[in-house]
């Protein structure tokens, strides 16, 4: 056999080693995202984020630093607050997901009308991120300080507005339950 024959042979002979051992490791996914039950083939340390928009076709959800320090791919999972570029899919297994697009469960949720209300966006990269964070900090507290609001969005960068409108989104939500809670009593 030629070394160029051989070469090719062993090229070869490592591509289907790889493949049958791609496909031995697949992992088979069931979760729930935004209340729909879904189960999928996947490799089990594909990143959330990737099932999310690339399988899922779920694009709210952003990629920004792919790290964990922007806050872009925010997302609830069990009722907490977690990065999505940080997740791998053996992680989900079982969970119940809620993306940027689940909030809306026919008009916008008070969130996502607040930050269009009061400008809280510019070119929107980090406006899911922001949202999901600040529902996940009226989910904690319904009456946060203004320190609790810095801190609970302190996982979130964003380059564009410099806050204000984010902030002024967040206040208007505090108004509107402090409005809401005082009609009940």
């Amino acid at each position: 056999m030629s070394y160029e024959k051989l070469e090719k042979h062993h090229v070869k002979e490592k591509l289907e080693k790889h493949h049958v051992k791609e496909e031995r490791e697949k992992l088979k996914l069931t979760f729930s995202i935004n209340d729909e039950e879904f189960t999928i083939t996947v490799s089990p340390t594909k990143r959330l984020v990737d099932i999310l928009r690339d399988d899922l076709s779920l694009t709210g959800t952003k990629v920004s630093c792919g790290i964990g320090r922007c806050g872009a791919c925010l997302i609830l999972m069990d009722g907490n607050l977690v990065n999505s570029c940080l997740l791998l899919s053996y992680q989900v297994q079982n969970a119940h997901i809620t993306t940027i697009e689940g909030l809306k469960k026919g008009d916008l949720d008070i969130c996502q009308k607040a930050f269009l209300d009061e400008g809280g966006f510019q070119c929107g990269y980090c406006t899911s991120g922001m949202i999901m964070a600040t529902k996940y900090l009226f989910q904690e507290n319904e009456n946060p300080t203004d320190c609790e609001i810095k801190e609970g969005l302190s996982g979130n960068l964003c380059r564009c507005t410099g806050y204000g409108g984010i902030y002024r989104a967040v206040d208007s939500i505090k108004r509107t339950l402090d409005s809401q809670s005082k009609i009940e009593s």
